[in-house]
């Protein structure tokens, strides 16, 4: 069963702290939740499905549930990592689709940055004595090995991966919320601290406190309202694993995620205005976006150069709010901002500098787990309303 226009993105919202030592989680995810109602023009007595991941304390949906006062007849608590809202997206359309529900909220938090962050999900999952026997024990060290392979491999250099990040920076300036706003150049980064060999720390993901939300609602819900709404086209998601070893550290999820989506949307990589790539690392938008089908693989280097991702008239501008590397990145995970810029810009509401002309069809990638081992994908093609 397609999914494409089962369900509409009402409403978004993200928080405007970087730093709140005054909040606890659940006030943030109240918070979120409603600024995103708001923005819909509903309430949380329209509500009847709620989506978490594991940042919503307590006993996940029903402590959250019982919190906002909710009256909900379906919950989803699907957990992997960085990309569970995308999923999110593709599971309340299956909900509206079987008639389950009808407005989905999605809400996610967490404080790390003033602390105390929650516990990982994973930190007793069955692999963690083999990865911690053989050193892979920071989420860095990953990425720094699937960087380094990249290099060897394709002849990816720093300063394209630096490339990355300026973009980033670019776009940042413009945003009043962003944890970083100052632009950055190549040398810059390649003069940051080195982390871990060939990520330096202008390379790396920030980390904030803060959240954001978004409404889901069906096709019929959506002509009721007096916003406009960004229609669901295509969705997907896959997983990588380790295979005791036997893997490639040079492709992501995406490789399967991206082409399904595409299917389901009708589309094709060139006909998207403006993505939304998950950015925990350089490398991780460089590998992406050669799975996804934007540019052959091994040419990713090349492909973000000379400005390809820099908005408004790059090739394919991407995370114009600054991204994970400069704007937000609440408790590790930039699923979410990612759904909320893609729908500012299918809207026309992103910042006018960095605005993309006419945009009317938007990909999303998100990525959980560790890129070129243990991972989830999902990915999202999203279409501006008639």
């Amino acid at each position: 069963m397609s999914l494409r226009g089962k369900v509409h993105i009402a409403g978004a919202y993200e928080h405007p702290g970087r730093r709140i030592p005054d909040r606890t989680v659940p006030q943030l995810h109240a918070e979120v939740a409603l600024g995103a109602l708001a923005d819909a023009g509903l309430s949380l007595s329209d509500v009847d499905a709620y989506f978490c991941d594991f940042s919503a304390p307590g006993v996940g949906p029903l402590s959250m549930i019982e919190y906002l006062g909710l009256r909900c007849s379906h919950a989803d608590t699907t957990e992997i990592g960085g990309s569970s809202y995308l999923s999110h997206v593709g599971h309340a359309a299956m909900a509206v689709a079987a008639g389950k529900c009808h407005v989905a909220l999605v809400t996610m938090a967490d404080r790390p940055l003033t602390g105390p962050p929650l516990p990982r999900g994973d930190s007793q999952g069955p692999e963690r004595s083999f990865d911690n026997l053989w050193g892979i024990t920071e989420t860095v060290h990953n990425y720094a090995m699937v960087a380094m392979r990249h290099m060897y491999e394709f002849g990816t250099t720093s300063e394209q991966l630096a490339e990355v990040k300026v973009a980033a920076s670019w776009h940042a300036q413009h945003n009043p919320n962003a944890l970083l706003p100052g632009a950055v150049t190549v040398a810059d980064v390649l003069s940051s601290p080195m982390i871990s060999d060939p990520l330096h720390r202008l390379d790396c993901c920030i980390t904030t406190d803060g959240g954001g939300a978004i409404v889901l609602v069906s096709p019929e819900v959506a002509r009721t309202l007096p916003r406009a709404t960004v229609a669901l086209l295509g969705h997907a998601e896959r997983y990588k694993y380790n295979d005791n070893g036997r893997l490639d550290l040079s492709h992501t999820g995406a490789i399967w995620s991206g082409p399904a989506a595409f299917e389901e949307a009708g589309v094709a990589p060139g006909d998207i205005d403006y993505a939304g790539i998950y950015d925990s690392f350089t490398i991780t938008v460089v590998e992406t976006l050669e799975d996804l089908g934007f540019c052959a693989k091994g040419a990713g280097g090349a492909f973000v150069s000379d400005g390809t991702l820099v908005a408004p008239h790059g090739r394919l501008p991407i995370n114009t709010d600054g991204g994970s590397l400069c704007n937000n990145h609440p408790g590790g995970r930039g699923g979410m901002p990612k759904i909320i810029e893609a729908v500012r810009q299918l809207r026309g509401e992103a910042h006018g500098a960095v605005q993309v002309p006419d945009c009317e069809l938007a990909l999303v990638h998100g990525t959980g787990g560790r890129l070129g081992t243990r991972s989830s994908a999902a990915t999202l093609i999203l279409g501006a309303a008639a």
